[in-house]
């Protein structure tokens, strides 16, 4: 899916956020129809990530170092439930 228009943080209070449009979001291939649906943007900088489920609700974004700690964490179990 990709975004039709830049949109702000309804919680921006400042001028120092991040507007998200344009990107080309890719549904994880972990995720189900049911829950824990994500989706992952590529930024110049890092990554923006978004609950596919409200596709315009909250982004997240990471610089590319802690997105890719991020990744590692979580294909290595770190992550995971008990």
């Amino acid at each position: 899916m990709i975004a039709t228009k830049w949109r702000k943080s309804r919680i921006s209070q400042s001028q120092a956020c991040v507007e998200v449009a344009g990107l080309r979001w890719c549904k994880s291939s972990r995720s189900t129809q049911i829950s824990d649906c994500v989706e992952v943007g590529c930024l110049s900088s890092g990554a923006a990530v978004r609950d596919s489920k409200n596709p315009t609700g909250p982004v997240l974004t990471f610089q590319q170092p802690a997105f890719s700690a991020l990744m590692s964490a979580a294909k290595s179990g770190r992550l995971d439930r008990a």
